[in-house]
């Protein structure tokens, strides 16, 4: 049995999706696929629910009308006319929900406001993915990922219930699949005990995948991107990059860590319980093995592994008093960093100083600095960048780092972290 999932590239267009069909054709076992919002859908919803929270209703239901028009448009191009005509209805009642959200905006949360209009990229475009495939006569069952994956009420960020959302999972997957049908459902959403819309935060659809590929016991996980594996550095950034051909659990966990575009460890974590391997395979060159990822994948020699984290601040944080930075302190320090959501990215203390450089949130960072201040001196660099090489050479990190201005530098064994202007 074999989960793949399918990002928002991977159905931009009506022609890419079409042009998945075959790799599920080709794919020769039991299958169950995940799919996200199509293109830039998400950032499309975003703006309705920044209008309708803001007050703007008006705004909020043109957004969400051309986000409907955009949704129809796209399945008449794709669907024969019969096709799209069964589907209608279903689209019909999704926007009809997504209405409904918007009506609701101002009596609860922001957050709560967001996952329940957000949610509906989701709905929408594994709606047109079934219909799809039943046009191509390939019969499938569509799930609502919401009946599958029960959260608690954190919104924007709900923590899977996950012995529950198995058994649901099994419940609603294995006679599908037995039957002989595609099993297709949405990632990065789920629902609340009370049937509120819950997302499941950065990365989310991966995270439902692993979740599926776990509950079900499947041989393997796929996520198709457009890229041929993962590469050792973000090529948007580096020239050069070099695909990783195979690669353990705990590297791509250090690579999320150090702040790599890749596999987040949250998604990792029901993998490597299980024993499933992750395969990274391009779905415009599926012919491609891209990168597999298990407990197992070894190799002799990896290339140097590079992260670079652009609009940091390095903050130092001083006693007034002079007194030691000791563990009481940074008891309160890692509190204050906490409360406030914040990730530090990396960390140096000496005896009167706490060092961090992290992420230059400008809607959190100005409480956090006041905060500071009521106890602390702080001083601050900003639009710096963070550069964390694993696997590192002397001569990698010399031509990566030539010609910078170096203000904090830390090395292990394996890896060598610094903070330049």
């Amino acid at each position: 049995m074999l989960v793949y999932k399918f990002g928002g590239a991977s159905i931009e267009t009506p022609e890419r999706m079409a042009a998945l069909v075959p790799i599920l054709q080709n794919a020769g076992a039991p299958l169950a696929v995940v799919v996200s919002a199509m293109g830039k859908t998400t950032n499309a919803l975003e703006e309705v629910v920044a209008a309708a929270c803001g007050g703007d209703k008006e705004t909020a239901f043109q957004k969400a009308t051309a986000i409907e028009e955009a949704h129809r448009i796209y399945a008449q191009n794709l669907l024969s006319p019969t096709a799209f005509e069964a589907l209608d209805p279903e689209l019909a009642e999704t926007f009809t929900e997504l209405q409904w959200a918007i009506d609701e905006c101002g009596l609860r949360s922001p957050d709560y406001h967001y996952d329940q209009i957000v949610c509906t990229g989701e709905l929408l475009s594994s709606r047109i993915f079934a219909a799809l495939l039943s046009d191509k006569k390939i019969t499938a069952h569509w799930a609502d990922a919401r009946d599958l994956i029960r959260t608690n009420d954190r919104f924007r960020e709900g923590k899977v219930e996950v012995p529950f959302s198995f058994a649901q999972i099994q419940k609603a997957a294995i006679p599908a699949l037995n039957s002989g049908k595609i099993f297709v459902t949405q990632g990065f959403i789920g629902a609340t005990p009370d049937n509120a819309s819950v997302t499941l935060g950065r990365e989310g659809s991966d995270y439902s995948s692993a979740l599926l590929a776990a509950a079900l016991k499947a041989d393997s996980l796929t996520i198709w991107k457009d890229v041929e594996g993962l590469q050792n550095a973000d090529p948007r950034l580096f020239a050069n990059t070099v695909k990783i051909e195979a690669i353990t659990y705990a590297e791509v966990i250090e690579m999320a860590f150090y702040g790599a575009q890749v596999i987040h460890p949250k998604t990792i974590q029901p993998l490597q319980n299980a024993g499933i391997p992750l395969f990274v395979r391009c779905f415009l060159k599926p012919e491609s093995t891209g990168t597999i990822i298990d407990q197992e994948a070894s190799s002799l020699f990896y290339p140097p592994l590079i992260v670079l984290k652009k609009d940091q601040v390095l903050l130092q944080i001083t006693t007034r008093d002079f007194s030691f930075i000791t563990e009481e302190n940074l008891s309160r320090l890692y509190r204050i960093f906490s409360e406030r959501g914040l990730k530090i990215n990396l960390l140096q203390n000496a005896a009167i100083s706490f060092v961090v450089c992290m992420d230059n949130d400008r809607e959190k960072l100005p409480a956090l600095i006041a905060t500071l201040t009521e106890d602390y001196r702080v001083l601050r660099n900003e639009d710096v960048q963070l550069l964390t090489i694993r696997h590192y050479t002397p001569e990698i990190f010399s031509k990566l780092t030539a010609d910078r201005h170096i203000l904090l530098e830390q090395k292990t064994r394996q890896t060598i972290q610094c903070v330049f202007k």
